[in-house]
């Protein structure tokens, strides 16, 4: 399988990246393996009728729970059964209860064959699911060489996803906390502590609202979603976090001299 190349870390391999995703994305889903994954599944999906044909079909799930970035619970079909079979319409079903935003994203996705579902997939979606999958397997890819580029990429692609179609900011701020790698950069880039994540959730939502507007100068998490403050976002992002891996190598008197260094 073709391997990405991320020669550098911080903003200069960041740069180098986006120069060269188009290109290297393209090797990496030409490569036989997802080529053949692809093929398989469109074959396969539609064909599909019940969360049962589906968790039993490991080929088929593992694309469904990669387009989600769920790759981890590919052994976890009771619990994918419940998560499908429940779905999102019903206050109590397990999807709603979930703090993990990505299982709501799944079921949604799979409302057709939930309990009382038609069974029948909506027209687009095997194709939709591919390129999902495909974005997030490139993503794992570049997380080989660099973890820090696979979450830069994981955001550029799914903010715009979670803050479109909410009318309620609330309900944007929720889906991004509840959103693993889009939240991790985004802590990140703010700055914010450890012990942030102890906070209540109501709590993380009021924070980071106001950790936004007071870094970036944005009224509304959607504004974050434009290509430009993503990249501004991103850059920050990869900055502190180079910054925060070379402290962590550093005695305190070093961190000390470095920051006063920064400051003159």
């Amino acid at each position: 399988m073709f391997q990405p190349i991320i020669p550098l870390g911080g903003v200069a391999g960041w740069e180098f990246l986006k120069r060269t995703q188009v290109r290297q994305e393209q090797s990496f889903v030409n490569s036989p393996a997802i080529r053949q994954t692809a093929a398989a599944f469109r074959q396969s999906f539609g064909k599909i009728g019940s969360v049962d044909a589906l968790v039993e079909n490991r080929q088929a799930l593992s694309v469904v729970l990669g387009a989600f970035g769920l790759q981890g619970d590919l052994d976890n079909r009771a619990f994918i059964r419940k998560v499908i079979s429940d779905g999102v319409t019903e206050r109590g079903a397990l999807a709603n209860r979930l703090a993990d935003k990505r299982y709501l994203a799944l079921a949604q996705e799979m409302s057709h064959l939930a309990q009382g579902g038609s069974g029948k997939a909506p027209t687009g979606l095997a194709e939709s699911l591919i390129r999902k999958y495909q974005a997030s397997e490139f993503e794992i890819a570049v997380g080989n060489s660099n973890e820090s580029m696979r979450l830069a990429l994981a955001f550029a692609r799914k903010l715009p996803e979670l803050t479109e179609g909410l009318r309620s900011e609330t309900a944007r701020l929720f889906q991004i906390l509840g959103d693993p790698p889009t939240r991790k950069v985004l802590e990140t880039a703010l700055g914010l502590p450890k012990e942030f994540a102890a906070l209540d959730i109501d709590e993380q939502a009021k924070r980071l609202q106001q950790a936004t507007k007071k870094r970036f100068g944005v009224d509304s998490i959607r504004q974050l979603a434009t290509p430009e403050m993503i990249e501004t976002v991103t850059q920050r992002y990869l900055l502190m976090d180079q910054l925060r891996n070379t402290q962590s190598g550093m005695t305190g008197a070093a961190v000390a001299l470095t920051l006063l260094a920064g400051s003159q």
